[in-house]
């Protein structure tokens, strides 16, 4: 993440060919149109941004052709030097949620990407061994933590009873044992740097409301923090400091509509423009 952050600032695009979208980009609602619409933002995104982020349920949709367009989506990428991270939402127990991380974390695997979104709703340890494969692969994970959804809040929110976190917020326990994980691979890394395991925190929630204190000490290792909500959805990259507090310094701001709505001739000029706005962002 140094390297992208230092080269092209934060600015991470989403890739999420939407059937409105295809048919703005005047490309059918079809694996070949999704396919076609992925390789021309990595093509835009090329040289300018650092990070990208398909939506997998976009192409999921389209079955097995979907799949395999997606797989050519992330080969360009991959071949563009582009950080990849997969919106994937994977979460298992066991051999089954090990399986998940190998399909997207094991370097020579046709959905080979740099990170991908998980979800601990069977709690964090559940995810050990992807973290551990995304550790060894220098790879990454981003966690759901608060999300910017309404129907997030009375989960998210609600007081965990019982445990080393009893008394923090469901949100405040995933965020904090990330850190502690981060914290404890601390001995293989350089203060300043990034943890593989990160967290997704929404730009337009108060993370007040979901018990996250973005006042405490900036951790010698830094939690990465895939963001949401820049862009159409109205959060500005230049309030990182009050928007994550001691968590701006490894904020990814996430935009897609914003980007992609503007179509195939100017995505490239908005991706600049974009980049541009968040200048006083960057690493």
């Amino acid at each position: 993440m140094h390297g992208a952050f230092d080269r092209f600032g934060r600015l991470c695009v989403g890739i999420d060919p939407h059937a409105w979208l295809l048919t703005d980009w005047n490309l059918p609602d079809s694996a070949a149109g999704a396919e076609n619409f992925g390789r021309r933002v990595v093509e835009a995104s090329a040289g300018l941004a650092g990070i990208v982020k398909p939506q997998v349920a976009f192409y999921e949709r389209f079955g097995s052709a979907g799949y395999l367009a997606l797989e050519r989506v992330l080969s360009d990428a991959r071949a563009a030097g582009l950080l990849v991270i997969a919106d994937v939402k994977r979460g298992d127990l066991g051999t089954s949620v090990e399986a998940y991380g190998q399909a997207w974390l094991s370097p020579g695997s046709p959905l080979e990407v740099d990170a991908i979104t998980v979800n601990a709703y069977m709690g964090v340890g559940s995810l050990a061994s992807t973290i551990a494969l995304a550790d060894a692969e220098n790879k990454g994970l981003f966690l759901l933590a608060a999300t910017s959804n309404p129907e997030a809040a009375a989960l998210q929110q609600a007081v965990v009873a019982r445990g080393t976190h009893a008394g923090r917020t469901v949100a405040g326990s995933v965020l904090a044992q990330v850190d502690a994980i981060n914290a404890d691979h601390a001995a293989a890394r350089s203060a300043g740097t990034f943890g593989s395991v990160g967290v997704v925190l929404g730009a337009t929630v108060s993370l007040a409301d979901f018990g996250i204190d973005i006042h405490a000490p900036a951790a010698a290792i830094v939690t990465p923090v895939l963001a949401p909500g820049f862009g159409h959805q109205g959060a500005n990259p230049t309030d990182l400091a009050s928007l994550f507090g001691g968590y701006a310094q490894g904020v990814i701001v996430s935009e897609s509509r914003s980007v992609l709505s503007a179509g195939p001739d100017r995505v490239a000029d908005e991706i600049n423009r974009r980049v541009t706005e968040a200048g006083a962002t960057r690493g």
